[in-house]
């Protein structure tokens, strides 16, 4: 009998999926909190770091902004980052003291800013042995965008190691380079840092092809 054709798997070229825009509903199935919808008894959201965490307690907070220089009301961010000790924590814990991963968004409440409580990341070394500075990964998601934003966010008080990181210094502009730098704020006897990401035009933000 004569066998049939085959292509090994290794040898197709299979089709891209399609992609499509996040919004307007992204919140109703990942932020539920945002959407003012009644949370799961597991949520994965913006404490990323509990009281007994190790490392410097902080907070971030930003605004998304779009071409027009609109808040972007309804964006949804995924956060990625070292512990204190520069380490990832690959598995999802919500009862550790710390977790790698992260969820916010932007609200129409609030001043449409969006939340991460966590801890300051230590030094994590590129796979060359290189040093970044201190960051946290950002990836985001919004109506309009089909394709996901990835950008980072460094910290205004580590001029240093910023000058010195060598993801950084391939952004030649230092105007550029701003755009990822948070700017240190204290309130409430807290620690915080202001990142505003601009999604187009005039200081925008610099996006990542990861």
């Amino acid at each position: 009998m004569k066998q049939p054709n085959t292509v090994p798997m290794s040898e197709m070229i299979l089709r891209e999926t399609a992609s499509q825009t996040a919004g307007p509903y992204v919140h109703i199935g990942l932020a539920l909190a945002a959407a003012g919808n009644p949370t799961r008894d597991e949520e994965i959201w913006n404490e990323m770091a509990k009281a007994d965490a190790e490392g410097e307690r902080i907070e971030v907070v930003g605004t998304v902004i779009d071409g027009n220089g609109d808040l972007v009301r309804d964006a949804f961010i995924e956060a990625w980052q070292a512990d204190s000790r520069g380490e990832y924590q690959l598995e999802y814990d919500l009862h550790k003291p710390f977790n790698s991963f992260g969820r916010t968004a932007t609200t129409f409440d609030h001043g449409s800013e969006f939340t991460l409580k966590t801890v300051k990341p230590g030094v994590v070394k590129t796979a060359d042995g290189q040093a970044m500075a201190p960051h946290i990964n950002l990836t985001i998601f919004a109506r309009g965008v089909n394709i996901h934003l990835n950008t980072r966010l460094y910290f205004e008080d580590e001029a240093q190691a910023n000058a010195d990181c060598p993801v950084l210094k391939r952004v030649e502009s230092p105007a550029r380079r701003q755009t990822l730098i948070a700017k240190r704020e204290e309130a409430d006897g807290k620690v915080r840092y202001r990142l505003d990401i601009r999604l187009q035009g005039e200081g925008e933000t610099v996006f990542f092809d990861f």
